[in-house]
């Protein structure tokens, strides 16, 4: 099959392509070459005037796992406000909020996204967490492995094991759990919460393990270093959403010894406590971090306004929040000792003092860190908003005077708090495809995906300009996935494309496995046989065929 898209504007910045006029060929499912002498062109999409760019990569969206299935339970007002069967597809679905698996791939493929990393991913859950991203139609999908909070590590860590020896355990846990990067969330935190410790900063010490969160990450990102992991530590520090946060952040970068560290949804870790309310915007103290260290990464998890449900394995910074849940309910568990689990319903207004700065602060980081491949585009689906709003953001990156309007809705103490109205900034088509696309894929080592180069996966998006950008890309006027268009004129037209779960490989020492069968028999509601996943069971049983990122 050979498909020619021919004469769009291309916006590719891995191939350093920005705005130029090219025509592209798919052959069976991949970019290629122009066609051979005698080769029949199967199909010719014309693309003239059209913006032409990689399927979308969203780096952090919870889409799969216990925690995301037990606030699709909780939230029964959001999918009965929220019902939909979509036309010409042969599965309905709803949710807006937390949608479920098939509207969450459906209204993805809608945006022009086609790879989606689960961020998230708890090792006992991880079986259930691959089984709902294998749900989730039109999506490749990958996850990151929750660790730094598990009895096993934080043992081997009071126990001043030999680093070889928790590299390997890192790694023959990645391999178990079929996911390609490694999460840690409050490091030692969610732990120490089982112990009555109510936080945990990055130099306090575990109660019970005598180890602080700033031995966790350190130690964590040399495993990961050891491991040749291509995405750095994707780090949720200490004291999320609490004002002054901003010294936990700055240490937990400290912690880092210099190696490479992704914060993960910044925002929310980028508080100071300036003014009458004591909580301010420390935003441009994490940019200067960013910009004067080129090994740091973020993706900024932005706020946007209107009702949503956080979830997350920080059981303890939930719990403090339960009071504040909208409706008034809340689920906190754990398996295994391994992490945690806090559901909690929320709704972000824009008249309120603390939201509205939330929401300039992440406008603040986006536009103030200056290389764009240091910043990737969030909500944190579905902490901060739905992964739906992205157009509404994506616009308020792009037009200044958009963003002034806006501005002047919001809380006016926040907005005297916030330097947003003072940036002249505005993204451009190019910089849009880096933090959206390219930047991810690079971050990620994903050598096959948000690019359009050859052998590059045929994931193509193509968007009509216009003076709105939020009309833009809410609306492709085509999106292919693997050379076979699912989406045209904002009806999907191929529903039931399964996508493949990405991975990396990696070296390790498979021994480490014969004291892990004694810990499981020892500790372990299941044995160590039963919960590795592997790549046959990933194909045959869950349904979703494993790739490597140099495939």
């Amino acid at each position: 099959m050979l498909t020619e898209i021919k004469g769009g504007t291309v916006y590719d910045p891995i191939k350093g392509i920005d705005g130029e006029v090219r025509t592209l060929y798919i052959r069976n499912g991949r970019f290629g070459h122009s066609p051979y002498p005698h080769e029949r062109i199967d199909e010719t999409i014309d693309a003239d005037g059209l913006i032409v760019m990689a399927g979308g990569i969203d780096i952090h969206s919870h889409i799969g796992g216990g925690k995301v299935n037990i606030a699709r339970m909780m939230m029964t007002e959001d999918m009965h406000s929220d019902r939909v069967l979509h036309e010409g597809e042969q599965h309905s679905g709803c949710g807006h909020g937390i949608p479920s698996t098939f509207t969450t791939g459906y209204e993805y493929a809608k945006l022009g996204y086609t790879v989606c990393f689960e961020p998230a991913v708890v090792p006992a859950n991880a079986r259930l967490a691959h089984l709902e991203m294998a749900d989730t139609p039109l999506l490749d999908t990958g996850g990151y492995l929750v660790l730094g909070n598990d009895d096993y590590f934080l043992q081997l860590l009071a126990d001043k094991a030999d680093p070889k020896k928790i590299r390997d355990y890192v790694g023959w846990m990645l391999d178990a759990t079929q996911c390609t990067g490694v999460k840690v969330v409050n490091p030692g935190g969610i732990s120490a919460f089982k112990f009555n410790q109510r936080k945990l900063d990055v130099d306090e010490t575990h109660s019970y393990f005598g180890v602080t969160p700033g031995q966790i990450v350190r130690t964590l990102t040399d495993a990961v270093a050891d491991l040749k992991l291509r995405h750095p530590v994707h780090t949720h520090c200490s004291n999320l959403g609490v004002p002054g946060n901003i010294n936990s952040t700055l240490n937990t970068i400290n912690a880092a010894d210099g190696k490479p560290l992704h914060l993960a949804h910044v925002q929310f870790h980028s508080y100071g406590t300036e003014g009458k309310r004591k909580f301010s915007s420390a935003a441009l103290e994490i940019s200067e971090q960013v910009n004067n260290n080129p090994s740091l990464s973020v993706d900024v998890g932005h706020v946007m306004f209107g009702q949503t449900i956080t979830i997350s394995a920080d059981t303890m910074h939930q719990f403090n929040n339960r009071n504040l849940a909208s409706p008034k309910k809340a689920t906190f568990m754990d398996i295994e000792c391994e992490a945690g689990c806090g559901v909690v319903p929320f709704r972000y207004r824009s008249k309120q003092f603390v939201n509205a700065l939330q929401w300039g602060i992440g406008l603040e980081l986006f536009l103030t860190i200056q290389n764009p491949w240091q910043v990737f585009l969030t909500t944190d689906h579905p902490n901060g908003a739905s992964f739906t709003t992205y157009p509404h953001l994506i616009r308020l990156l792009m037009d200044r005077s958009y963003r002034n309007d806006m501005l002047s809705t919001i809380n006016q103490s926040a907005r005297q708090m916030c330097q947003v109205g003072d940036i002249d900034r505005e993204y451009s088509l190019y910089e849009i495809a880096i933090i959206t696309r390219a930047g991810p894929a690079r971050s990620l080592g994903l050598h096959n995906h948000g690019h359009l180069g050859f052998g590059a996966v045929g994931d193509v998006v193509l968007y009509k300009p216009g003076e709105n950008w939020e009309t833009v890309f809410r609306n492709p006027v085509r999106v292919i996935k693997s050379g076979t268009t699912v989406v045209s004129n904002g009806k999907i037209v191929n529903p039931l494309i399964k996508g493949n779960t990405i991975r990396q490989r990696i070296n390790y020492d498979r021994s480490i496995a014969r004291e892990l069968t004694r810990y499981f028999r020892r500790t372990r509601m299941i044995r160590l046989s039963g919960f590795r996943i592997s790549d046959d069971e990933m194909a045959n049983a869950i349904g979703s065929k494993v790739v490597y990122t140099d495939e």
